[in-house]
């Protein structure tokens, strides 16, 4: 079954992706890495080459080629913001929100070094809470279930996910 990963930037979706995937043998995607595969640069320098617009047509793409993908899917945290990924997630077997909480967001960005989050980059707290804010509501709408990560080490998180998958 294809088991959807929502989330902000910093939520654990790569993270508790790869642990989940490890625990139930299946195999995970980082839609993002994909992104990345498909236009060889940093999704950082697509965005300034071709702005955002482009990036959301092309993160629908790929959102659209993994829609039956038999393992752990994690996009990345703007993918519901596009009415058309909206439709297609709800059509997908299971999504879980990771919802973590704006402070430890912030902490797990800032200590990402390999972080190429062009939304972010050099932005004020206060413009990273505008970006986050509006998003929380339509992951709570998309997802079948919501696990808060304050807390929870990923192993915990995706032990969660396995007994909700039992259910």
């Amino acid at each position: 079954m294809t088991v959807v990963l929502l989330g902000f930037m910093g939520a654990g979706k790569t993270t508790v992706g790869k642990i989940l995937a490890h625990k139930t043998k299946r195999e995970q995607v980082d839609l993002d890495q994909k992104i990345v595969e498909t236009i060889n640069m940093p999704i950082a320098e697509y965005f300034d080459k071709y702005g955002v617009e482009a990036f959301r047509k092309l993160e629908t793409q790929v959102l659209k080629e993994h829609m039956d993908f038999p393992g752990i899917v994690s996009p990345g945290g703007g993918i519901i913001l596009e009415r058309e990924n909206q439709k297609i997630l709800k059509e997908m077997p299971l999504v879980v929100y990771l919802q973590t909480n704006l402070d430890e967001l912030l902490s797990r960005i800032n200590q990402d070094n390999d972080n190429d989050r062009p939304l972010v980059h050099d932005k004020a707290i206060e413009e990273i809470k505008d970006i986050y804010l509006p998003r929380v509501p339509l992951y709570e709408e998309i997802a079948d279930y919501i696990i808060d990560t304050t807390d929870k080490t990923p192993e915990e998180i995706a032990d969660m996910i396995i007994e909700i998958e039992g259910d």
